[in-house]
């Protein structure tokens, strides 16, 4: 069970927060993952807030408050070592509330607007190289107890790869979700629609395991399923991906979300199109896929070394 997220606030204030919660999930369509995010780093700021006022944040403390109460929260957070991806994070997740707050003439306060978000640290996406890629699918297939579960976890982490999926977006297939046309229609972050080919090896493995599938499974319910027949869930794709990459000797930081770097970066190793890789991932700005660049100069790189360190 999940724990409740709690906001040390007055009532009222606290009502505006639910109604703020209500209006991203109905208006902009956030996923759970995100407003579980989203409500933690609130309640984060919160729990500043009350330390720095001594008592619980209420509505006159929403209109007067002041930049520099917002620089102070980001500096304690800054002194406990976290990202500048958090901190940045978190300050997005103040701009919203607050807009909102503004927009709906709940109050009238921008003072959090003067802020500029932190420099983010440059992190070049997890990814494995082809041969690691196929030896890891064809590993995962050994950790189940039941074939049909092993030929399910392949089929997984096959469509995540062969069609760059997020986890989330993978075990939300339907039966049927497949077009005559092989393609597949994908309601991604906000619920931004984009259509992935399907490779033939993809078929073949989702055929394998539906094939070998102990249930009844008809067009529109849950392609993917987990031991008693309920959709699968994302800790158990996970977690034989953990053993799989133990057995490998592969690093912490391969995951599931890893293939998908891999789809990316294999793609632009090919020539692929950055414009049409982004449209494959579903990313909303250029800049957020041309990371992949950075990747595969990265990779370039040490098979320039590997070469050059044979040459001496």
């Amino acid at each position: 069970m999940k724990e409740k997220i709690t906001y040390l606030a007055s009532p009222e204030v606290q009502n505006h927060i639910n109604g703020w919660l209500t209006w991203l999930k109905s208006e902009r369509m956030y996923s759970p993952h995100t407003l579980d995010g989203y409500a933690r780093d609130l309640s984060s700021f919160f729990k500043f807030w009350y330390d720095y006022l001594n008592k619980n944040p209420d509505f006159n403390d929403l209109r007067e408050i002041d930049v520099r109460t917002f620089r102070a929260f980001l500096s304690f957070q800054n002194s406990r070592h976290l990202s500048k991806t958090t901190l940045a994070r978190e300050l997005s997740t103040l701009k919203s509330f607050f807009k909102y707050l503004n927009h709906n003439h709940i109050i009238e306060n921008t003072s959090i607007s003067v802020l500029g978000s932190p420099k983010k640290d440059k992190i070049l996406p997890k990814s494995l190289d082809v041969e690691q890629t196929l030896e890891l699918l064809d590993k995962v297939k050994d950790f189940s107890k039941k074939d049909w579960q092993g030929l399910r976890d392949v089929a997984i982490l096959t469509i995540i790869y062969g069609c760059g999926l997020r986890i989330s977006e993978a075990l939300a297939l339907n039966v049927g979700d497949i077009t005559h046309n092989d393609f597949l229609k994908i309601h991604g972050k906000g619920n931004k629609e984009r259509y992935v080919p399907v490779l033939p090896i993809i078929k073949t493995k989702i055929d394998a395991y539906l094939m070998a599938c102990p249930y009844n499974q008809s067009k529109g319910e849950p392609l993917f399923l987990g031991a008693r027949g309920e959709r699968i869930s994302p800790r158990i794709v996970q977690r034989t991906l953990e053993k799989a990459r133990n057995i490998l000797n592969l690093p912490d930081n391969i995951t599931p979300h890893a293939l998908r770097h891999s789809f990316a970066t294999h793609l632009l190793a090919k020539g692929t199109n950055l414009r049409y890789i982004q449209e494959l991932l579903g990313h909303v700005s250029l800049s957020t896929t041309q990371r992949y660049t950075n990747v595969e100069i990265s990779h370039l790189k040490k098979e320039y070394e590997k070469a050059d360190l044979l040459n001496d």
